[in-house]
């Protein structure tokens, strides 16, 4: 009879054109070792329609470009796909037995598109970076991504359909396209499980021709100290946001945002833009340049201005932000009318220049509050879309 024993990788990543290697482990006994071993695909039906297997049968479809070889003698047997293609992906079994619903391993094939160079972009804990994605679809029309390379694919993070990831609320932005079709990804409170390799691109998270690939790198020996993320106020009343930034950073722009599903709707500058709905109740009260500080006081607080804010300071492509959550309590008395905002688009891009690889460091992100201050942190965990390519059916043996 065949051993129970075998087991092997449950997920494999590849890319287009690319190969992949799945061994599988298997206990040498005389059964396993002489019966027959076989690679197959499930089907939407449901059925595994046979790869290749150690009778000799190969799919016409992978001929040439898939290998099975058995070791016995080590209780393994090893699959090889090379020249990879999107419709290889799904779900496989690697097994033991006649049939193909003997003993068998099931495992996930992503395939993804062929990765570009990748670049290497290194934060600071609890700081912030700025990514510069390549020039896309100059026509704007479809959605720019960040997505998150894993074992699995690549998982959304954040999108301009509005799509934020749970550990990500507040703290990540994608900036309007620019007219060269270039846009970038800000993330400010660096976390270090943010490391990893992500992508950006426009369209869908599959079948990018050569999406812009980011190595991300935080640096969990962080210089910068815990700050408070919530700010309260109450309805009729005012507050004051200290904005910090790297007073060696030579930053012509300096802002303040209110920031909802990755976008952020200026609000007010050092150059005197006010956003219209907010004349009269908000203004940049000072700015200093040797600390690098400057403090943003709002007036006339109404509850509709509960939510996330951003400081921000420019100096050519980066962007060093940071971010803070203000909690509105409402009064029982109050002479206050509060009234609907209606925040326009973002407008936090400058004039349009030319895109080369940008030049990354460190950027210091800091936000210090003052106020009431609420100190409060909750877990949270990543709920995010992934996507997946189904495989074609073939024949079975």
């Amino acid at each position: 009879p065949v051993s129970s024993t075998l087991y092997g990788s449950r997920f494999l990543t590849g890319e287009v054109g690319g190969s992949v290697t799945h061994q599988c482990f298997y206990s040498i006994t005389p059964a396993n070792k002489h019966d027959r071993k076989y690679w197959c695909k499930i089907a939407r039906s449901g059925v595994c329609y046979t790869i290749i297997s150690t009778t000799g049968y190969t799919l016409k479809d992978y001929t040439g470009r898939v290998s099975l070889e058995d070791i016995p003698q080590n209780g393994t047997f090893v699959v090889t796909v090379t020249e990879l293609k999107s419709s290889d992906a799904g779900i496989y079994r690697c097994g033991i037995g006649n049939t193909n619903r003997d003993l068998y391993v099931s495992l996930n094939l992503t395939v993804v598109a062929a990765l570009g160079p990748t670049e290497l972009i290194q934060g600071e804990l609890r700081g912030s970076v700025t990514v510069l994605c390549p020039p896309g679809d100059i026509r704007g029309s479809e959605k720019r991504f960040w997505c998150k390379l894993g074992r699995t694919g690549c998982t959304l993070i954040a999108d301009t359909n509005g799509y934020v990831g749970r550990s990500y609320q507040g703290r990540i932005f994608i900036t309007p396209q620019e007219s060269s079709g270039a846009f970038k990804i800000l993330i400010n409170d660096l976390k270090k499980e943010d490391s990893g390799l992500y992508m950006c691109g426009m369209g869908r998270l599959s079948g990018q021709d050569s999406p812009q690939v980011v190595a991300l790198q935080v640096t969990t020996a962080s210089t910068l100290p815990k700050r408070p993320k919530f700010l309260s106020g109450t309805v009729g009343g005012s507050l004051s946001i200290k904005c910090h930034y790297d007073p060696k950073g030579n930053y012509e722009k300096k802002y303040l945002c209110r920031w909802k599903e990755a976008s952020c709707s200026l609000l007010v500058d050092v150059d005197g833009f006010v956003h219209e709905s907010y004349k009269g109740r908000i203004e940049i009260v000072s700015s200093d340049q040797e600390n690098g500080t400057y403090t943003v006081v709002m007036s006339q607080l109404r509850e509709e201005d509960a939510g996330w804010y951003w400081c921000g300071a420019k100096h050519g492509q980066t962007e060093h932000t940071s971010s803070v959550k203000l909690l509105i309590q409402k009064e029982t008395c109050s002479s206050q009318d509060p009234e609907t905002s209606t925040l326009l688009k973002p407008t936090l891009s400058s004039s349009p220049t030319t895109h080369s690889t940008p030049t990354q460091r460190s950027i210091t992100g800091l936000i210090y509050v003052m106020g009431t201050v609420t100190n409060s942190t909750s877990g949270e965990s990543t709920s995010a879309k992934s996507t997946s390519t189904k495989g074609t059916s073939g024949e079975s043996t």
